[in-house]
């Protein structure tokens, strides 16, 4: 009988701790921070791949800035490649290289000088669209920029709107750029996979 007793006191005390994990786990979850979803529950079906070509104006000096320098390191200005220069923009992007041709958007963000041995930026840039398909969609692009190459590969972070869940690259191409004045034309071609 004692042994029937401890046998039935084991198994209940068992069946406590079964019953404490149970809660304690089904209460941990009901008051997560995440979840996992369906991407169809959330509209989303089958991935593209978009092409997207359009010119960026950076106007450092003029009338019409869209680039200002907001900070810069004791050095910038001796500097060769202008290490720890930082620039704000609020750039145009067009259909052609002219600023006068069909606007699709503008380039807002911020490009750092942050290479002591080239001139190579740091870009971060949200490409907010303004035209079109894509009116109120933006892109993010976030890498280095080594300005002396022929074309510079950015990746292509994330989106919003028809953007959302976004990734990609970027190709950058000097159009024109004027040593005088600091201002640039930059060619850019997105590729982005997105829904």
């Amino acid at each position: 009988m004692a042994r029937t007793l401890q046998k039935l006191n084991l198994i209940f005390l068992i069946l406590f701790i079964m019953t404490i994990f149970s809660f304690s786990a089904s209460s941990t979850t009901a008051g997560s921070f995440s979840r996992t979803l369906s991407p169809a529950k959330l509209g989303l079906k089958r991935e593209k791949l978009s092409h997207l070509h359009f010119y960026f104006h950076d106007i450092r000096t003029g009338r019409n800035t869209t680039a200002v320098r907001v900070a810069k390191a004791p050095t910038t200005n001796t500097s060769a490649t202008t290490f720890g220069d930082v620039v704000m923009i609020d750039d145009l992007l067009t259909e052609r290289p002219e600023p006068s041709s069909k606007f699709v958007g503008r380039v807002q963000g911020v490009y750092a000088s942050a290479s002591q041995t080239e001139v190579g930026l740091l870009m971060v840039l949200n490409f907010a669209f303004m035209e079109g398909k894509y009116n109120g969609s933006t892109l993010t692009v976030l890498g280095r920029n080594p300005i002396s190459s022929t074309v510079r590969e950015l990746p292509i972070v994330g989106g919003s709107g028809l953007f959302r869940f976004a990734r990609g690259y970027a190709h950058a191409k000097t159009h024109t750029f004027n040593m005088r004045t600091m201002n640039a034309v930059v060619e850019y071609n997105l590729y982005v996979l997105h829904y």
